[in-house]
């Protein structure tokens, strides 16, 4: 079956999008997004749609409304079964009907229903939601506009103290754009690190006492490291790398003729952390897909040996596991004992979902105790719901490696986050006047690693007769030393913030409940009760609740049978599983579903499907940088020989030429000017091997160090210090 992008009929028709338009506001650290869809039914027959469109993990759906002509139908929000009821009611009858549901298996992938459209008729679809913004490195805060929905794998056996600051953002695609990557806007704040607090009024038809009827205040948590603390790192732990090797894994990291494809990448990034560790301790890799493999029965410790076995393995990967199916390697993972005093880090690497997304995310909550998830998504269809729940629930960090993103550099960032201290023990103490009390809304956060960030909400309660101000104490720990941060905040609310924290604060409340209630807690039933009752309330979506929207006020109903069409979903197809006639075949059929693009608002983009670029291609040029952490020992010293002097562009005679220290030290103090000199720009890439490899010089206390590092610096025609070089 072909899977294309957009709205297809059963017979791969498309069912055109004309356009789509996105109004984006930020406030804080938060972001409202408004989002208009416009069909239009080109049969000769009344039609029945279905889309299937991803948004943000933890994205919290508010609206929903269509206008059909003249007539605007705004959607309720109810219970999900009544939900349906009426949408199937409502289209049997001939009436034109829309209902939005999450789901069931995943938070980031929701489900469209457009019933009843005559021909010709033209419907334009509102959807709002609000979504707290992820950082990044450089301490930017990101927004996402997704290009694509990668399939869902399913088994075949299943179904499947500051005020807010308000910012307006204009962006104008150019005619043309082909949405080909995600749309990301980055914004820089000033005093990034800052603490900071805003208070929301209630909302004024709510009941008082409710969540909805109370003040909401959000508190922003963002620690800032000293540089004593980032340049302490572990030496010890146990690293499990797991690293998806199902079919689309053959696909390019992006558009650009330059592009890898995303197994190479990964291959390549193994290198870089099997370079990278630390002597003595533990680590295992898993490829995991319909099934899963490991490179050794259970973790080994790390030596020269295990080192280049493992490499010879990671060479000979490829991407022929199949599907995508990660619970049973994790549960295989968590089956084996952890070494004592060798904290277990985990680093998983998928480009794309799987059908058990809630499932997983329970299973690495349930042994966060035990170890930190740190994930990678791959290419623009990764799941954002499955990358940064397991960090969200692991207690890591989630990168996402788009466009032209190298991996290897987010990756070490997370390996030197899981060799660094983390912020933990964390606590918050209100200080409010008498008559006033704060309850928290949010989970406890259990720790925070460098630049990772964190909204806490909490609902404020009662009155003050005089004083209008309270205070918030956040105490943790950093480096096992503690820090206190106080934060002064005006109990008067902030008005006119369209009820964005409160949103989101009911956002996580209800992502609490069904946690709980996925944990088949014996007050199942209650649970979902509360979670449907606190939806409705707050306006704002859940796997228990869909918007519904039926045009009771149509004068005529659409009369004969209904189209019924499906959105499929884009397809990363391997070579090796389909003969190339048949390939053609699907090809042809997904580029006559390619909607047009028409117009464009404040973003206009329109989607198309997602192939892999199968031509065969060169063998690409090694890179020097990898050509020179191939050849480096596990103790952090290099050889001397023909293959290290090709990375230098020299023979192995002019290299051997130095005489005052040992060939090792020597080739070792020529490895590291080569890349401060020659890589600098890559240092995140490099940086634990040239630690490595500077503590393997100090250890060997060579006489004669300065002239050989003066003579390497002749050689390389470089000048580079014993300083720089850290020996």
């Amino acid at each position: 079956m072909v899977n294309c992008c957009g709205l297809v009929s059963e017979k791969n028709e498309p069912v055109p999008l004309k356009s789509i338009s996105v109004e984006l506001q930020v406030q804080d650290h938060v972001a409202s997004v408004r989002s208009c869809l416009q069909y239009v039914n080109e049969e000769e027959r009344p039609l029945e749609a279905v889309f299937v469109f991803p948004l943000p993990a933890d994205a919290a759906v508010c609206h929903f409304s269509a206008r059909i002509g003249e007539q605007e139908i705004r959607a309720e929000l109810q219970d999900r079964q009544s939900a349906r009821d009426q949408y199937d009611d409502a289209v049997s009858s001939g009436q034109q009907a829309f209902l939005l549901e999450e789901s069931e298996e995943s938070s980031d992938v929701f489900r469209l229903s457009v019933g009843c459209l005559s021909p010709g008729q033209n419907a334009s679809i509102t959807i709002v939601y609000i979504i707290e913004l992820s950082v990044q490195a450089d301490h930017a805060l990101r927004f996402c506009l997704p290009a694509v929905l990668n399939p869902r794998y399913t088994p075949p056996q299943n179904s499947g103290a500051s005020a807010l600051t308000t910012h307006q953002i204009q962006v104008n695609l150019s005619s043309g754009h082909r949405f080909e990557k995600d749309v990301e806007l980055f914004l820089y704040y000033e005093n990034s690190h800052q603490p900071s607090a805003a208070v929301e009024a209630a909302a004024s038809a709510a009941q008082s006492g409710s969540l909805m009827g109370n003040p909401a205040l959000m508190i922003s948590l963002y620690p800032e490291f000293p540089a004593d603390v980032m340049s302490s790192l572990a030496s010890q732990g146990e690293f499990i790398f797991v690293v998806d090797r199902s079919g689309s894994m053959d696909c390019k990291m992006h558009h650009g003729n330059d592009a890898q494809m995303r197994i190479e990448s990964a291959r390549d990034t193994l290198l870089l952390l099997l370079k990278s560790l630390p002597m003595g301790c533990y680590f295992n890799i898993y490829g995991f897909g319909s099934h899963f493999e490991s490179f050794f029965p259970s973790s080994v410790v790390y030596s020269e040996d295990t080192m280049e076995e493992a490499l010879k393995r990671v060479k000979s990967m490829s991407a022929d596991l199949g599907g995508t199916e990660i619970l049973q390697p994790l549960k295989h993972i968590y089956s084996q004992p952890c070494y004592p005093d060798h904290p277990r880090q985990l680093f998983i690497f998928t480009d794309g979902e799987v059908w058990n997304t809630k499932e997983v995310l329970d299973l690495v909550k349930s042994h966060v105790y035990s170890h930190r998830c740190f994930s990678f998504g791959i290419g623009e269809g990764a799941s954002t719901a499955l990358i940064t729940g397991m960090a969200r629930e692991g207690s890591g960090h989630a990168q996402f490696i788009t466009g032209t993103d190298r991996m290897q550099p987010k990756v070490m960032q997370s390996l030197r986050f899981a060799l660094q201290p983390a912020v933990d023990n964390i606590s918050v103490d209100w200080t409010v006047p008498e008559g006033v009390t704060v309850d928290m809304l949010s989970p406890p956060i259990n720790t925070l690693f460098q630049g990772q960030r964190a909204l806490i909400y909490a609902q404020i309660k009662g009155q003050s007769s005089g004083q209008t101000e309270g205070a918030v104490t956040m105490k943790y720990r950093l480096n096992d030393q503690p820090v206190t941060n106080q934060l002064q905040f005006t109990l008067k609310p902030t008005e006119d913030t369209g009820l964005t924290i409160h949103r989101l604060a009911a956002r996580s409340v209800i992502r609490s409940l069904e946690l709980e209630e996925r944990a088949g807690r014996a007050d199942a039933e209650n649970i979902r009760r509360r979670i449907v009752e606190l939806s409705v309330q707050a306006g704002v979506s859940s796997v228990h609740t869909a918007f519904i929207g039926v045009n009771k006020d149509s004068k005529q109903t659409v009369k004969g049978p209904l189209l019924q069409r499906r959105v499929p979903v884009p397809l990363c197809l391997n070579p090796r599983t389909l003969s190339g006639r048949l390939f053609q075949s699907l090809g042809a059929k997904c580029e006559k579903a390619l909607p047009p693009l028409v117009n464009f608002a404040i973003l206009s983009t329109t989607k198309s499907p997602e192939f892999c670029d199968l031509r065969e291609q060169a063998e690409p040029q090694k890179d020097p940088l990898l050509q020179l952490v191939s050849l480096q020992k596990a103790s952090g010293c290099w050889e001397l020989n023909a293959s290290l002097a090709a990375v230098f562009g020299k023979t192995e005679d002019e290299v051997t030429n130095q005489k005052a220290v040992d060939g090792s030290v020597w080739a070792t103090v020529l490895a590291l000017i080569w890349l401060y000199a020659f890589k600098s720009d890559q240092q995140d890439e490099w940086q634990f091997v040239a630690m490595k490899a500077a503590s393997w010089i100090r250890s060997q206390k060579p006489n004669g160090l300065s002239q050989c590092v003066c003579d390497g610096n002749v050689l390389l025609g470089c000048q580079v210090t014993e300083d720089m070089l850290g020996i």
